[in-house]
């Protein structure tokens, strides 16, 4: 039986680890993911986790210490945000060069300068093309069952790659919401007993990780890393399929609302899903065909999926919770572009940035843009491509 439980964003990631008990956890607190570690760190204190807890002194140094304890041979997990992410730039993509199938909770936030504690995808999204997966979650619920779930993904033998999951800092991290957590039981058998390759410390049989490669075999090397992050996808599906039969929650590789018979489509990721739904709603009320389209895992992207559930819509407006500074548009726009671009009839496309450093996403803002887009499938007109929207003038 499900426990229906009131409960933080941060509460429910902590809650998944304990529920998966990982070897080892090295980590360093940084608003607003700190209380992620501090609950889990509790967990440890008091027995109620065999999982070695490694303190560090920085962030980089707690992804270090995952990349070895992972080497080694043991299931870990993690959890950072913002300027922790950046620090541990070197070791994320030692830790996917690797295939070192790390679990690490990603809590959104703006990233410096000026100093900003509040919520925006800038990390997660400087960090996209690091060879980690990524999944993206609107509420305590996914990221409770995003969390869960990313331990099969990532350990999958077809796959062993490092896995983030990501939430909205203070939105969903500590908001309270109503949710539902799974039998202890139901969790372990789950995820299943994690199964070591290739580990460090098998002294008889001796392996090197991180060697030296240069031109003769690096550019082969990185080739394989993509054939294996295709394969992802597919993975994603399926074990979404097992986590339904034991939750009753359907995922897939994004989530579509009202989209099927729709004209006019906004995208959008994590917690303003959300509020962009009810504004949906709203303009199907006023006879306006609105549909939406949340990305569940942005990386590896799903362009063609993606570009088959985009391709009937007139116009479509992306909007980007981070900017691509230099970049005509927002990281998101840019993905959704490549995934249409290769059909002959395509959605008229304009991007919105909207959120930085945690600024208010109100319903309005999800209506203004709907009733520009109804204009632009109506007119085959658009006025501007990218826009900052709630910005003061």
């Amino acid at each position: 039986m499900a426990r229906v439980v009131a409960v933080t964003g941060n509460e429910a990631v902590a809650e998944a680890m304990r529920q998966v008990n990982p070897d080892v956890c090295a980590a360093y607190p940084i608003t607003p993911a700190t209380d992620i570690m501090q609950r889990f760190t509790g967990f440890v204190s008091n027995g109620k986790v065999k999982t070695e807890m490694v303190l560090v002194e920085s962030e980089h140094s707690a992804m270090s210490a995952c990349v070895g304890a992972s080497a080694a041979g043991g299931r870990v997990a993690t959890a950072t945000s913002s300027q922790g992410l950046a620090l541990m730039w070197e070791e994320l993509f030692i830790a996917s060069g690797t295939r070192l199938p790390i679990i690490m909770t990603l809590v959104n936030r703006a990233l410096s300068a000026p100093l900003n504690i509040h919520g925006d995808h800038s990390d997660g999204m400087g960090a996209r093309d690091c060879g980690w997966i990524q999944l993206w979650s609107e509420n305590a619920q996914e990221a409770y069952d995003n969390m869960i779930q990313s331990f099969r993904i990532a350990e999958h033998m077809d796959i062993r790659m490092p896995a983030m999951v990501c939430l909205d800092g203070f939105i969903i991290s500590h908001s309270i919401e109503r949710m539902e957590y799974l039998d202890d039981a139901v969790v372990k058998n789950f995820i299943g007993e994690f199964k070591q390759l290739n580990p460090l410390l098998d002294i008889e049989h001796p392996v090197s990780y991180g060697p030296l490669i240069l031109t003769d075999l690096y550019m082969e090397y990185r080739r394989a890393h993509a054939e294996v992050m295709s394969k992802v996808s597919q993975v994603v599906l399926d074990v979404a399929q097992d986590f339904e039969k034991i939750s009753g929650r359907k995922y897939g590789l994004f989530e579509t609302y009202r989209l099927d018979d729709a004209e006019i489509g906004l995208v959008i990721l994590n917690s303003a899903a959300g509020t962009s739904k009810d504004a949906v709603d709203v303009f199907r009320d006023k006879g306006i065909k609105a549909g939406l389209l949340k990305p569940r895992l942005y990386r590896p992207f799903p362009y063609e999926e993606i570009g088959e559930a985009l391709k009937h819509l007139k116009a479509v407006c992306v909007l980007d919770r981070a900017d691509a500074f230099g970049a005509s548009y927002g990281p998101l726009f840019m993905d959704i572009a490549s995934g249409i671009y290769p059909y002959k009839d395509r959605p008229l496309l304009i991007n919105k940035i909207y959120g930085l450093g945690g600024r208010d996403y109100m319903p309005e803002h999800a209506e203004l843009v709907l009733a520009e887009l109804a204009e632009v499938a109506k007119t085959g007109r658009v006025k501007t491509f990218k826009e900052y929207i709630g910005v003061r003038e």
